[in-house]
């Protein structure tokens, strides 16, 4: 976004705040915000508090995105505070989004305020979307995570140089650990949910908030070593793939793999200029990018969103998987979203 909005205006008149900035580069950051040098602040959800002097317009871009509401203290809900602001200062709020939250659309229907563009960029259509069964699959002998169309479907995007991403919304190499003995599963100290192992640090980590523990091969309670990994996330996946594709080169990126200062925008990178084949990765990778090399996406447990303890989770659902297909189109001709639903 920074590198298109640069393009248009000038280096000069843009301001970036984001959390991965020094405190030094915040801090200038922010003086050339207050000092008017600054036109256009594009940032995070904390970019709501920069000090504007002279604020027209607040664009809020796929707002249906959770993270817009802070669970840290101070709590708040940039998109609250915006509407305040716009409000105080009677300018325009733009809500931006291909799937907004069914609040947000009925409020705007009611103000009269809903602006829809009808005609997606360079009147692309959506690609074809195909649901597979993996129950199906799992009848006829099928124990893999991939259905047999999907194994086919990668195949032929490696044989043509054509890219893939697959899509997994858990990070992490196993979603919990359990005594096949007794029955004791790892769990947070302050969630009480099940901790995620990670494989590349041997640690178990609630993905809530942030607590680790070394990983154990004694079950604490009755001392057995009958220990059992199950689920799967993001580094297994990338693991499976490396074995039944060897000849692939893959890439992953999900919070434990950008965690390092521009580590988000290098695996972009690489991604779309290094032949990269296959991109595997959370919600992450259906940020807005463009990759007009990849004609397939393969969603790996569709359906394991619309479990979660949300009251929302059905509409959570709808949204990440509209917008996990609109990364494959093509300009000349569709693109192809393989969804598999496990």
């Amino acid at each position: 976004m920074v590198d298109r909005f640069i393009a248009r205006f000038g280096e000069e008149k843009i301001a970036l705040l984001h959390s991965k900035l020094s405190i030094g580069e915040r801090y200038d950051e922010w003086k050339r915000i207050e000092k008017k040098e600054a036109k256009i602040v594009i940032g995070a959800r904390s970019a709501i508090f920069a000090p504007v002097q002279d604020l027209g317009i607040i664009i809020i871009d796929e707002e249906h995105d959770t993270s817009y509401k802070s669970d840290m203290t101070p709590k708040y809900n940039a998109k609250e505070i915006a509407l305040y602001l716009a409000k105080k200062g009677n300018f325009p709020l733009v809500l931006g989004s291909a799937t907004p939250n069914v609040d947000t659309y009925y409020r705007i229907e009611k103000s009269n305020g809903l602006i829809t563009l009808k005609n997606r960029a360079n009147n692309s259509k959506l690609p074809n979307v195909e649901v597979i069964d993996m129950k199906e699959e799992l009848a006829v002998g099928n124990r893999t995570m991939f259905s047999r169309k999907l194994y086919d479907m990668i195949q032929e995007n490696l044989k043509n140089k054509k890219q893939t991403i697959l899509f997994l919304n858990r990070r992490g190499y196993s979603t919990f650990v359990m005594c096949r003995d007794c029955g004791y599963t790892a769990t947070c100290k302050k969630c009480n949910i099940t901790l995620t192992y990670h494989m590349k640090e041997n640690k178990l980590k609630c993905h809530y908030c942030g607590y680790e523990r070394a990983n154990f091969t004694e079950c604490p309670e009755c001392k057995s070593k009958n220990i059992r990994y199950f689920g799967t996330g993001t580094q297994k996946l990338e693991a499976i793939i490396n074995k039944t594709f060897p000849e692939a080169k893959t890439i992953r990126m999900d919070i434990d793999t950008v965690s390092k200062k521009n580590s988000y925008e290098d695996i972009l990178n690489k991604f779309k200029y290094e032949n990269i084949d296959i991109l595997i990765g959370t919600q992450m990778v259906v940020k807005g990018h463009h990759f007009p090399n990849v004609t397939l996406v393969g969603v790996i447990a569709a359906d394991s969103s619309m479990y979660m303890s949300d009251f929302r989770s059905n509409e959570r659902t709808f949204q990440l998987l509209t917008q996990v297909a609109r990364k494959s189109w093509k300009r000349k001709r569709r693109g192809k979203r393989h969804n598999t639903n496990i």
